[in-house]
């Protein structure tokens, strides 16, 4: 198997690295926090002092447009780990009062945090809110990419995390309530993400079996999962042992019950207690190649493999495509079954379409809030205008405004003033990249990472803090590589290939989203973003001990090598069409999420407590005298409309729980949640 941090001086000529295409992630190891975080202090923010170390031409004026590494850069992640390290503490003094006061702090200018700050304005419009982050843009994992090629008048706009209303239909009251709010009614925007243009051009999904996956099996190969394809016509094309093509061939047509004489409901016990891997392997008895092909099926949903993905899930997620062996089973198809996943329950009779986006994914919604909150922020904040409009992140801390964001600002502490059953208000630390400053809150929403949260708020109960604790988030990779053109995609016929074992998963063609006066490409001689799918979680383990070994691999795994697979393993599968990595690849963002999906509670790894027992969020949620928690941890499910639901709630605890002495309001520049 080749190594994956090993670079080919030769090949990586050949693939264009040679090429100053993309900022490299300066920030890890080159700039320190410090200079970083101070140099993001934008004009006009009403920060005090700067202390650029940068290069004259970042972009700190537009994040999205910046590429090499963004994410969890080393930048954003370096406060965090000292925290964790216990290396923060003993070098940076004694915190420092700013002398500011707000009604609430949110720690987290993701989706959940900005939820709450959103309907907390809703229900006290004369509030003042601080909104804290330790990255250097708002929306969390509702990340954009933005991209300008030279062949195309306008930018191309990507998401480079939170992607589309997965099933709009079957979101939370709260997330629906949100929408609504902000004018959002997804069947406006358009055609859902799916296959127009492509299947008119004869493109659709394939699957590329690899070297990594299948090392004795020749050349690599591309199978077209076409329409009308039927399973023995293409299952004749993978590089397969002669007794897996057979065992698939089963497994897609006819397999028998595999536990015969048992009621339903002991058949969906069983496979509660297995993962998919584990039920070909262990009670279908499929040869080694059936489980090298089936390995990233859930990858690209999940952020883990077939080895973690419980095998009553793949049973409630089958398609055409995807999990086949269940068949003979006879297990009633119109109902999930009591051990599905809480997301897998939800979904379940929401039909198609499955999901609708902006052309941005999520962080639309992320800035139709922000421009309802800070006047001056956006040019225009409506659905058809959001991702045409023209956005000021120098107004985000502005003085005087009664909402600012201030970003590259992680916290680090949060306490309540005096005994959490007592408490009238709060006091927030965080890093301004040069000490610790302190603010007073009424109220606190904490709206990061659940994990992160013990080290922040000192004294939480025992029994909390260890519910905390257990919310491992998933790590995973979103790549957005600008090409010059798609020509390539078409003479393979493919919109979207799925690899079975290389770093990369998952790599496609951009969903189209017309909104407004934005369009998206059309024809394949135009410019196009392409979406790569890492999932590093590692595999033979639980999805938590998998995503805690795979995520110290992926902060030790440098941009280059990041960026020396995608353009290999485009390679591999578009060299055949004509692909040239050098001349094709104009530029690349590397979404980096090592603290990525939500963990959801999903057998056969939470069978302890789930489906019949207390699920830690319900301890880990609980409100600390004037600091509530928010974020889709706390729900669990990795889907935005459950960050808003968790917003919500937070909101409801602190507002419609004791009074609380009130702080100074200050002058406003301007109408809020117009």
């Amino acid at each position: 198997m080749t190594d994956p941090h090993e670079i080919n001086p030769r090949k990586a000529l050949e693939l264009g690295m040679d090429r100053l295409i993309s900022r490299r992630d300066f920030f890890d190891g080159v700039i320190t926090a410090t200079g970083v975080a101070a140099a993001c202090s934008l004009p006009g923010t009403g920060r005090e002092e700067t202390h650029s170390a940068l290069p004259e031409d970042l972009e700190l004026s537009c994040p999205p447009s910046l590429t090499g590494l963004r994410g969890d850069t080393a930048e954003a992640l370096s406060v965090p780990h000292a925290l964790r390290d216990r290396r923060f503490w003993p070098y940076v003094g004694t915190p420092e009062p700013t002398g500011e006061h707000y009604d609430l702090v949110v720690v987290g200018a993701g989706i959940s945090g900005l939820s709450a700050a959103h309907r907390w304005l809703e229900r006290e419009p004369g509030a003042r809110i601080l909104i804290l982050d330790n990255h250097d843009d708002i929306g969390g994992h509702a990340l954009r990419n933005e991209f300008r090629p030279a062949a195309r008048k306008g930018p191309l706009v990507a998401y480079g995390g939170s992607r589309s209303m997965q099933h709009p239909s079957a979101w939370t009251p709260e997330g629906k309530d949100l929408l609504a709010k902000l004018g959002v009614h997804p069947e406006g925007l358009g055609e859902p993400s799916g296959r127009e243009p492509y299947a008119s051009l004869g493109m659709h999904d394939g699957v590329f079996c690899d070297r990594e996956a299948f090392p004795a099996g020749g050349a690599e190969r591309l199978v077209v999962l076409g329409p009308g394809r039927s399973a023995p016509e293409w299952i004749a094309e993978l590089p397969v042992a002669e007794r897996a093509r057979r065992d698939l061939l089963m497994l897609y047509g006819d397999p028998p019950d595999w536990f015969p004489g048992l009621s339903a409901e002991e058949k969906q016990a069983r496979l509660a207690r297995l993962t998919y891997s584990g039920f070909l392997r262990d009670v279908c008895g499929v040869h080694p190649d059936v489980l090298a092909f089936v390995r990233t099926m859930p990858s690209d949903e999940w952020a883990y493999g077939s080895d973690a993905f419980g095998a009553i899930d793949a049973w409630g997620s089958a398609d055409e495509h995807r999990y086949p062996g269940f068949q003979g089973l006879g297990l009633d198809r119109s109902k999930p079954s009591r051990y599905n996943s809480p997301t897998v329950i939800k979904e379940w009779d929401a039909g198609a379409p499955r999901a609708w986006r902006f052309p941005e994914g999520n962080q639309a919604i992320v800035r139709m809030m922000v421009a309802r909150m800070i006047p001056g922020f956006a040019t225009a904040f409506g659905v058809k205008d959001i991702t045409t409009a023209s956005f000021d992140y120098g107004v985000l801390d502005r003085p005087g405004n009664r909402v600012r964001v201030r970003l590259s600002s992680p916290v680090v502490s949060a306490a309540n003033d005096g005994p959490a059953d007592t408490a009238g208000g709060a006091t927030v630390g965080y890093f301004d990249g040069e000490r610790v400053r302190t603010v007073r809150a009424g109220g606190v929403i904490m709206a990061c990472w659940n994990s992160m949260i013990p080290y922040l708020v000192d004294d939480l109960p025992p029994e909390q803090r260890t519910a905390l604790g257990r919310a491992v988030k998933v790590p995973l990779l979103y790549a957005t590589v600008q090409l010059r053109d798609w020509r390539a995609w078409r003479r393979m016929g493919i919109r979207r290939a799925r690899f079975t074992g290389a770093r990369w998963c998952v790599a496609e063609l951009d969903d189209p989203a017309d909104v407004g006066a934005y369009r998206c490409p059309r024809r394949p001689e135009e410019p196009i973003t392409a979406h790569l799918v890492g999932t590093p979680v590692t595999p033979g383990v639980s999805p938590a001990q998998g995503s805690v070994a795979g995520r110290y691999a992926l902060i030790e795994t440098p941009y280059e090598h990041l960026e020396y697979s995608i353009r290999d393993q485009l390679t591999r599968l578009l060299g055949p069409g004509g692909f040239d990595a050098a001349r094709d690849i104009e530029a690349i963002t590397v979404n980096r999420w090592g603290h990525g999906y939500a963990p959801e509670y999903a057998t056969p790894w939470d069978l302890d407590f789930y489906p019949d027992g207390t699920p830690p969020a319900a301890v880990a949620r609980r409100t600390h005298g004037r600091i509530a928690i928010a974020n889709s941890d706390s729900v669990p499910a990795a889907r935005a409309d459950a960050a808003v639901t968790a917003a919500y709630r937070a909101v409801a605890e602190l507002q419609d729980g004791p009074s609380r002495p009130s702080h100074p309001s200050g002058p406003s520049s301007g109408p809020l949640l117009t």
